[in-house]
């Protein structure tokens, strides 16, 4: 029994942490994830480069009012990115980002010179 609370408190303090530690910025240009404590990572995304976008919300998130967005990418470094445990609505994010993912291809290839 002590163990298995010793285990569930050690697995919510990481969780926490890592939560803590991660931040999310979706403009109408990318996406920027940095993530960790002590040393940084820092993944981008351009929105003309998303392809797909699957949305997931699991049974103990729907509870909490959280959810998860999988991103699909031709982006060469980040070809899929799971933003995890969002504290908002992620349809109605999702529906936010399709129009700004539009708008960002439309920029970019209208922006490509011609060969």
């Amino acid at each position: 029994m002590i163990i298995a609370l010793v285990t569930l408190g050690l697995g919510y303090i990481y969780f926490w942490i890592r939560s803590r530690t991660t931040t999310y910025l979706i403009s109408d240009q990318r996406i920027l994830v940095e993530e960790g404590l002590f040393s940084q990572k820092i993944h981008t995304i351009e929105l003309y480069l998303i392809e797909d976008i699957e949305i997931q919300k699991p049974f103990v998130q729907r509870i909490m009012g959280t959810g998860n967005l999988i991103i699909f990418s031709k982006d060469v470094s980040t070809p899929r990115l799971l933003i995890e445990r969002l504290p908002v609505d992620v349809r109605q994010l999702y529906e936010l980002m399709r129009p700004a993912i539009q708008e960002a291809r439309r920029r970019y290839f209208r922006e490509l010179p011609p060969r």
